[in-house]
């Protein structure tokens, strides 16, 4: 298994479990971006298990691509959130009981954006 492969592994368990936490433990309700961030944090953490075992073979140069499209996604709801609604801690975001975006998952989703990249100009060392 390449550096690359578990580096990029390793990256996407972690956001993907990152976007699964704040999903599930900010007690907030439950609208279209926080189902979208549960969802894709899900799809993320599951494909960060896949390239750390030797079905990510299969699926080639792919594994960088979708890494791409994760982030872009990830980076597109966060932004979605922030145009919203006001930063989290901010009485409104907190009064209204929606979840608000979030500077960790945004750095998170640039690390992504970036080994994906990586993973897709670099096929060879796959």
């Amino acid at each position: 298994m390449s550096t690359m492969r578990l580096y990029g592994g390793s990256i996407a368990i972690v956001s993907g479990g990152y976007s699964l936490y704040l999903s599930t433990t900010t007690g907030m309700t439950m609208d279209t971006p926080a189902w979208l961030m549960l969802v894709l944090g899900l799809v993320v953490l599951i494909h960060g298990v896949i390239l750390l075992t030797p079905l990510a073979g299969r699926l080639g140069g792919g594994n960088g691509i979708a890494m791409v499209v994760y982030s872009v996604l990830m980076l597109l709801n966060q932004g979605w959130m922030a145009a919203m609604r006001p930063p989290m801690g901010m009485a409104s975001g907190v009064m209204t009981g929606n979840m608000t975006w979030n500077p960790g998952m945004v750095a998170i989703a640039l690390l992504m954006l970036i080994s994906g990249l990586i993973m897709t100009v670099r096929k060879e060392m796959m």
